[in-house]
């Protein structure tokens, strides 16, 4: 979700409030469109309906019977929701509770999917969460046996804090926040990268299985990408925050092909570098708006923007948000990234010889009142393989920043949720 200032944007014309909302670029109102074919019941975040906000996705496809998979995603306090191919609810799993009442409570922020963990009793499928509000991963093992419960908590109950010393730290919420999974494939070692909110910090987390049947991660090592960037024209450029608070990532995946790790940071673009933390972080695709520079308001909380000296991407309007790996048979495929601003989606080549080249992008737009589309959307996961009946060429969710089907959704009040979209009209709209 976009976390920076707000852009100021209105002008006063004698007593009136005028909001300037500036047209998306033309290469944004160009995209091919698709609808969704079914969405999720809407998300509120409000005391009403348990603080739950719709942030990120993943698809679990059922093997043995893929008409049967499944779509996790994260609910922020709400905790995790377990959906059908159909959108309804399966399964909702709350996140922990505050320690004390002064405390942050549980807050799912990033879910990702690991087939086949290691563990004492065989191998199996687990469902990651990053709970940026305890500063913890919890993990699911995922059973589809128990069709109306087939996520359950396994989680080693000692795992610390991922980046914090202490509860007080943890109350400061520079927590967990982004999150990918990757099992290398020359060892057979699981792992869970993640970021830290408010921070450029990235973490390698390695997934270890207790004998009691539970899975705990240990810290291998750390990385910081940039946060200050060398402009073409010789000046120097920082994207507008709060004070103390740095661009963070957020949108991340894994390719595990060749083990890259793509990171989506926020208000700069996509960085590229090996799953290992190991190697030197390339610059994919910068967002529209980078270099441009800022100046914070405190007193509106605002940055407001000045010249645009043209040193920006194309494609992305800022937050980069919601990376996900289309992966085709072969070894073909693409990256995708939600650009939160232009609510856009833009496709870029999955190899890397290609130097992830840009292959197209579309919108996710309204199919009826009942079913809008995709706005400022956050989370993404797409799965191209057979799902059934229903999404025979594959499947793509997307998170949905603004929920307004004219049913489902109650007047006054702030909704989220999460879009079906057939993949097979994706690929035929962007000509994939």
């Amino acid at each position: 979700m976009h976390r920076s200032p707000r852009l100021a944007a209105t002008a006063l014309l004698g007593t009136a409030l005028i909001t300037l909302v500036p047209l998306a670029p033309a290469h944004a109102r160009s995209l091919p469109t698709v609808g969704a074919t079914a969405e999720t019941a809407a998300l509120y975040d409000d005391e009403a309906g348990g603080n739950a906000n719709a942030d990120d996705p993943a698809i679990w496809r059922n093997d043995a019977d893929p008409g049967r998979s499944l779509v996790v995603a994260t609910a922020k306090e709400g905790g995790l929701r377990v959906y059908g191919l159909d959108a309804s609810l399966v399964q909702s799993l709350p996140a922990p509770a505050p320690a004390t009442e002064d405390d942050a409570p549980g807050r799912f922020n990033n879910v990702d999917l690991l087939g086949g963990l290691r563990t004492p009793a065989g191998r199996t499928d687990v469902a990651v969460v990053s709970d940026r509000g305890n500063d913890r991963l919890r993990i699911y093992r995922i059973d589809p046996s128990q069709p109306g419960g087939p996520l359950k908590d396994v989680t080693d109950p000692a795992a610390a804090p991922v980046f914090s010393a202490d509860q007080a730290e943890i109350n400061e919420q520079r927590t967990v926040y982004g999150l990918a999974t990757w099992q290398d494939r020359a060892t057979g070692r699981s792992y869970a990268l993640v970021s830290r909110r408010n921070t450029t910090d990235l973490a390698l987390l390695e997934l270890r299985p207790t004998a009691a049947g539970t899975v705990g991660y240990s810290l291998v090592r750390t990385l910081s990408l940039p946060s200050s960037f060398r402009l073409p024209d010789g000046t120097s450029w920082t994207p507008c925050g709060e004070p103390g608070e740095l661009p963070q990532i957020e949108g991340m995946v894994v390719d595990p092909a060749n083990g890259t790790l793509y990171a989506g940071q926020e208000d700069v673009g996509i960085w590229r570098l090996p799953a290992g933390l190991n190697g030197r972080p390339v610059l994919v695709d910068k967002v529209r708006e980078y270099g441009v520079p800022r100046a914070y308001d405190p007193e509106t909380e605002e940055c407001t923007p000045g010249a645009d000296p043209g040193f920006g991407g194309k494609r992305l309007a800022a937050d980069v948000e919601g990376l996900t790996l289309l992966q085709e048979s072969g070894g073909d495929g693409y990256l995708l990234a939600s650009g939160q601003g232009d609510n856009s989606f833009a496709l870029y080549d999955r190899e890397v010889s290609e130097d992830n080249e840009y292959e197209g992008g579309f919108r996710v737009t309204a199919v009826s009142a009942d079913l809008d589309g995709s706005e400022e959307c956050d989370g993404a996961a797409v799965l191209d393989k057979p799902l059934g009946s229903r999404y025979p060429r594959g499947l793509l969710v997307v998170q949905d920043g603004h929920e307004t089907s004219a049913t489902g959704t109650e007047e006054g009040r702030e909704a989220t949720g999460f879009k079906f979209v057939d993949l097979g009209a994706v690929k035929d709209a962007a000509d994939l």
